[in-house]
C-alpha cells in the first residue's frame, strides 16, 4: 500500500517546495501575505478557503507576536488542521439489523473502485455484506462491481443494463435481509443517458431505502476525484443538496498537485472527509486524520 506521504508527493512539491522561499528568514511584509495567497490558490485551496486561512494566520501572527516569515510555517500547519476539523472515527461494528451505505459521485471519480475498497475494509472487521449495482446506466459499472464482489466473496445484486435502479435497490435490500447481511453498500449512477435528472433519480433511490429500512441510508458517501480541483466543489454541492452527503471519499490524490482542494471541501461544504484512496489496489484506502494529513503534506511525518 502506498504511504500517505507518497500519495501527497505531487501536492507537497507544489505547495511546500515553494513555501520555503515564501517563508524565508525575513520579516513578514505585505508581499509575504500576497505570495502565500498565490501559493495556496495554485494548490487549489480555493479563494474562499484561502481567505479564511490567511485571516486566521494574520490573527495568529498578531496574537503570538510572530514577526519572521519562517515563524508562520507551524502556525499555518495548525490553522490547516483546525480548518479540517477533529477526526471523524469510523464505526465498523454492526449496530443495527441492516446498515445501508449509499455511495454517490460523478462517473470517473473512482466510485466503483472505492466501493470495493470499502467492502474489503468492512469485511476485515467481520461484517457480512451485500453490494447493490444500482448504476444500471453503465454496463461497465455493473461488470466492474461483480468482478470486485467475486474477488471479495461478496454477493452483488444486479439487474440488466438500463433496468430500473430503484428495483435493484429494493431487491438488494430484500436479499440483504434474507442472507442475514448486516451491511448493504449501494453503487449509484454518476450520469444518466436518459432525459431524467440525475439528482431526482438519486432522491428516488434514497426514498426507496427509507421506506424499506429504518433511517436509511445511514451513511451517504460522496466520492470526489481530487484532480478535479475546484470543479469538485460545485459537483459536491449538487449531491449534498439532493441526498444529504454525510462524508467524502477523496480519490486520486497521488496523481495531482491539487490536493489543496481537501481544505476547500471541508471549509466550503462543511462535510467531513472520511476516507482517502491512496492507490489503485483494493487495500489502498485509509481513514482520514487531519493532523496526519497536514504533517504528510508538509513532509513532517
Amino acid at each position: 500500500m502506498p504511504s500517505l506521504r507518497e500519495t501527497l508527493a505531487r501536492t507537497r512539491n507544489t505547495l511546500v517546495g515553494r513555501l520555503q522561499s515564501v517563508l524565508g528568514q525575513s520579516d513578514i511584509t505585505p508581499e509575504t501575505w500576497d505570495d502565500l495567497e498565490s501559493l495556496l490558490l495554485q494548490s487549489d485551496v480555493g479563494a474562499a478557503t484561502t481567505g479564511k486561512l490567511l485571516d486566521a494566520l494574520k490573527q495568529r501572527a498578531k496574537n503570538d507576536a510572530i514577526v519572521m516569515a519562517a515563524g508562520l510555517r507551524n502556525a499555518l500547519k495548525e490553522e490547516m488542521v483546525k480548518l479540517l476539523g477533529a477526526p471523524q472515527p469510523v464505526s465498523y461494528a454492526a449496530t443495527r439489523l441492516l446498515e445501508v451505505i449509499m455511495v454517490v459521485g460523478v462517473n470517473g471519480s473512482g466510485k466503483t473502485t472505492s466501493i470495493a475498497k470499502l467492502c474489503k475494509l468492512y469485511l476485515s472487521h467481520g461484517r457480512k455484506i451485500v453490494l447493490a449495482a444500482a448504476d444500471t446506466f453503465r454496463a461497465a459499472a455493473i461488470d466492474q462491481l461483480q468482478v470486485w464482489g467475486e474477488r471479495a466473496g461478496v454477493p452483488v445484486i444486479a439487474g440488466n443494463p438500463n433496468s430500473d435502479p430503484g428495483a435493484v435497490v429494493y431487491d438488494s435490500i430484500q436479499a440483504a435481509f434474507s442472507r442475514k447481511a448486516d451491511l448493504l453498500i449501494v453503487d449509484t449512477a454518476g450520469r444518466l443517458h436518459t432525459k431524467h435528472n440525475l439528482m431526482q433519480e438519486l432522491k428516488k433511490l434514497r426514498g426507496i431505502m427509507q421506506k424499506s429500512v429504518h433511517a436509511a441510508p445511514h451513511q451517504t458517501l460522496l466520492v470526489i476525484d481530487a484532480a478535479n480541483g475546484q470543479n469538485a466543489i460545485s459537483q459536491a454541492k449538487g449531491f449534498t443538496e439532493a441526498v444529504g452527503v454525510t462524508g467524502v471519499i477523496l480519490t486520486k490524490l497521488d496523481g495531482t498537485p491539487k490536493g489543496g482542494v481537501t481544505f476547500a471541501i471541508v471549509s466550503e461544504l462543511g462535510i467531513p472527509i472520511q476516507f482517502i484512496g491512496t492507490g489503485e489496489k483494493i487495500d489502498d484506502i485509509e481513514e482520514f486524520d487531519a493532523r496526519r494529513f497536514v504533517n504528510n503534506l508538509f513532509g513532517d511525518e
